[in-house]
Protein backbone atom coordinates (compact mmCIF):
# COMPACT_ATOMS: atom_id res chain seq x y z
CA UNK A 1 0.00 0.00 0.00
CA UNK A 2 1.48 2.99 -0.63
CA UNK A 3 0.60 6.66 1.23
CA UNK A 4 -2.24 8.58 0.14
CA UNK A 5 -1.99 11.07 -2.71
CA UNK A 6 -4.07 14.12 -1.12
CA UNK A 7 -6.28 16.55 -3.67
CA UNK A 8 -8.26 19.05 -1.40
CA UNK A 9 -11.65 17.26 -2.76
CA UNK A 10 -10.50 13.37 -3.38
CA UNK A 11 -8.05 11.46 -1.73
CA UNK A 12 -6.91 8.30 -3.55
CA UNK A 13 -5.57 5.39 -1.89
CA UNK A 14 -3.52 2.57 -3.99
CA UNK A 15 -3.15 -1.04 -2.55
CA UNK A 16 -0.51 -3.29 -3.04
CA UNK A 17 -2.96 -5.52 -5.31
CA UNK A 18 -3.38 -2.87 -7.58
CA UNK A 19 -6.33 -1.92 -6.29
CA UNK A 20 -7.11 2.04 -5.89
CA UNK A 21 -10.21 3.72 -3.83
CA UNK A 22 -11.47 7.47 -4.38
CA UNK A 23 -12.94 8.66 -1.29
CA UNK A 24 -14.06 12.30 -1.59
CA UNK A 25 -16.04 14.17 1.18
CA UNK A 26 -19.40 13.23 2.15
CA UNK A 27 -18.75 9.08 0.78
CA UNK A 28 -20.28 6.29 3.08
CA UNK A 29 -19.52 3.38 1.47
CA UNK A 30 -17.51 0.83 1.77
CA UNK A 31 -14.28 2.85 -0.03
CA UNK A 32 -14.74 5.49 3.32
CA UNK A 33 -14.98 2.60 5.83
CA UNK A 34 -11.27 0.72 4.36
CA UNK A 35 -10.21 4.44 4.65
CA UNK A 36 -11.03 4.86 8.53
CA UNK A 37 -9.30 1.40 8.69
CA UNK A 38 -6.47 2.28 7.32
CA UNK A 39 -5.84 5.69 9.10
CA UNK A 40 -6.25 3.42 12.64
CA UNK A 41 -3.38 1.42 11.21
CA UNK A 42 -1.36 4.25 10.06
CA UNK A 43 -2.09 5.86 13.53
CA UNK A 44 -1.20 2.23 15.33
CA UNK A 45 1.84 2.09 13.72
CA UNK A 46 3.12 5.10 14.30
CA UNK A 47 2.34 5.08 17.77
CA UNK A 48 3.82 1.52 18.34
CA UNK A 49 7.23 3.09 16.33
CA UNK A 50 7.44 5.98 19.08
CA UNK A 51 6.92 3.55 22.06
CA UNK A 52 9.80 1.42 20.28
CA UNK A 53 11.83 4.05 20.34
CA UNK A 54 11.36 5.51 23.83
CA UNK A 55 11.82 1.77 25.22
CA UNK A 56 15.07 1.41 22.71
CA UNK A 57 16.84 4.84 24.70
CA UNK A 58 15.79 3.63 28.05
CA UNK A 59 18.85 2.13 30.23
CA UNK A 60 18.19 -1.20 32.11
CA UNK A 61 18.50 -0.35 35.86
CA UNK A 62 22.15 -0.83 36.95
CA UNK A 63 22.42 -3.03 39.69
CA UNK A 64 24.03 -2.23 42.95
CA UNK A 65 26.51 -5.01 42.87
CA UNK A 66 28.62 -6.39 40.08
CA UNK A 67 27.70 -10.30 39.70
CA UNK A 68 28.64 -13.40 37.54
CA UNK A 69 24.70 -14.56 35.82
CA UNK A 70 24.58 -17.02 38.53
CA UNK A 71 24.26 -14.08 41.36
CA UNK A 72 28.40 -14.47 42.52
CA UNK A 73 29.57 -11.22 43.85
CA UNK A 74 33.68 -9.73 42.01
CA UNK A 75 33.65 -13.13 40.44
CA UNK A 76 34.12 -15.27 43.76
CA UNK A 77 36.76 -13.66 44.77
CA UNK A 78 37.95 -12.93 48.66
CA UNK A 79 37.14 -8.95 48.97
CA UNK A 80 38.94 -9.17 52.55
CA UNK A 81 41.58 -11.21 51.31
CA UNK A 82 42.89 -8.01 49.28
CA UNK A 83 43.25 -5.80 52.32
CA UNK A 84 43.88 -8.44 54.33
CA UNK A 85 46.29 -10.51 52.58
CA UNK A 86 47.46 -7.76 49.63
CA UNK A 87 46.31 -9.89 47.10
CA UNK A 88 43.55 -11.34 45.18
CA UNK A 89 42.42 -14.74 46.63
CA UNK A 90 40.04 -17.27 45.30
CA UNK A 91 36.92 -17.70 47.81
CA UNK A 92 35.36 -21.02 48.62
CA UNK A 93 31.75 -22.03 48.08
CA UNK A 94 31.22 -23.21 51.88
CA UNK A 95 32.27 -19.88 52.83
CA UNK A 96 29.23 -17.75 51.05
CA UNK A 97 27.73 -14.78 53.09
CA UNK A 98 24.48 -13.06 51.05
CA UNK A 99 24.89 -9.21 51.05
CA UNK A 100 23.05 -7.05 48.52
CA UNK A 101 21.92 -9.52 47.22
CA UNK A 102 24.70 -11.03 46.09
CA UNK A 103 26.50 -14.25 47.10
CA UNK A 104 30.20 -13.26 48.77
CA UNK A 105 32.97 -16.07 49.12
CA UNK A 106 35.70 -15.64 51.15
CA UNK A 107 39.07 -18.15 51.64
CA UNK A 108 37.93 -18.50 55.28
CA UNK A 109 35.48 -18.38 57.60
CA UNK A 110 37.62 -15.67 59.47
CA UNK A 111 37.48 -13.47 56.28
CA UNK A 112 33.46 -14.26 56.31
CA UNK A 113 33.31 -13.39 59.86
CA UNK A 114 34.94 -10.17 59.06
CA UNK A 115 32.86 -9.40 56.08
CA UNK A 116 29.71 -9.92 57.92
CA UNK A 117 30.62 -7.49 61.07
CA UNK A 118 31.80 -4.35 58.43
CA UNK A 119 30.58 -5.44 54.71
CA UNK A 120 31.10 -1.88 53.71
CA UNK A 121 34.88 -1.55 54.84
CA UNK A 122 35.80 -4.90 52.52
CA UNK A 123 33.23 -4.53 49.74
CA UNK A 124 34.91 -2.72 46.47
CA UNK A 125 34.21 0.49 46.02
CA UNK A 126 31.02 1.06 42.97
CA UNK A 127 29.40 -2.39 43.75
CA UNK A 128 32.34 -4.11 42.14
CA UNK A 129 32.43 -2.73 38.53
CA UNK A 130 35.21 -0.96 37.06
CA UNK A 131 36.42 2.11 38.45
CA UNK A 132 37.38 3.50 35.79
CA UNK A 133 34.50 3.03 33.48
CA UNK A 134 32.15 4.30 36.67
CA UNK A 135 34.59 7.65 36.37
CA UNK A 136 33.36 7.96 32.79
CA UNK A 137 29.95 7.46 33.72
CA UNK A 138 29.62 3.61 32.65
CA UNK A 139 30.13 0.58 34.32
CA UNK A 140 32.37 -2.70 32.71
CA UNK A 141 32.87 -5.92 34.12
CA UNK A 142 36.38 -6.13 36.69
CA UNK A 143 39.28 -8.52 36.13
CA UNK A 144 39.90 -9.58 40.30
CA UNK A 145 43.84 -9.51 38.80
CA UNK A 146 43.06 -5.45 38.03
CA UNK A 147 43.32 -3.94 41.97
CA UNK A 148 43.82 -1.37 43.92
CA UNK A 149 43.34 -0.33 47.55
CA UNK A 150 43.23 3.55 48.04
CA UNK A 151 42.69 5.11 51.84
CA UNK A 152 41.65 1.43 52.65
CA UNK A 153 39.12 1.07 50.22
CA UNK A 154 38.93 -1.42 47.82
CA UNK A 155 39.07 -0.53 43.77
CA UNK A 156 38.84 -3.06 41.04
CA UNK A 157 39.12 -2.30 36.61
CA UNK A 158 38.15 -4.12 34.02
CA UNK A 159 41.84 -5.53 33.50
CA UNK A 160 45.61 -4.22 33.77
CA UNK A 161 45.54 -1.68 30.79
CA UNK A 162 42.92 -0.02 31.95
CA UNK A 163 43.92 -0.10 35.42
CA UNK A 164 47.05 1.45 34.58
CA UNK A 165 45.19 3.91 32.83
CA UNK A 166 42.85 4.71 35.89
CA UNK A 167 46.52 4.63 38.16
CA UNK A 168 47.82 7.91 35.73
CA UNK A 169 45.24 9.85 37.27
CA UNK A 170 43.69 7.94 40.14
CA UNK A 171 42.60 10.92 42.66
CA UNK A 172 40.64 12.42 39.63
CA UNK A 173 39.27 8.91 38.38
CA UNK A 174 37.85 8.56 42.04
CA UNK A 175 36.40 12.11 42.33
CA UNK A 176 34.41 12.11 39.15
CA UNK A 177 33.31 7.79 39.92
CA UNK A 178 31.86 8.92 43.24
CA UNK A 179 29.95 11.78 41.33
CA UNK A 180 28.59 9.14 39.04
CA UNK A 181 27.59 5.97 40.83
CA UNK A 182 25.01 7.74 42.42
CA UNK A 183 23.32 8.51 38.71
CA UNK A 184 24.23 5.17 37.54
CA UNK A 185 22.47 3.51 40.29
CA UNK A 186 19.19 5.57 39.69
CA UNK A 187 19.18 5.07 35.81
CA UNK A 188 16.25 3.81 34.13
Amino acid sequence: MTLPAVHPLILTIRFPEDKTIQVQPGDGGADYTMLKIYILILRGAVILMVICFFMACRRAPVSPVNMTPDGVAIKGYDPVAYVTQGKPMPGLTENEFVWKGARWRFASAEHRAMFRLNPEKYAPQYGGYCAYAVSQGKTADIDPAAWTIVNNKLYLNLNKDVQGLWEKDRDVYIRNADKNWPHLLSKK
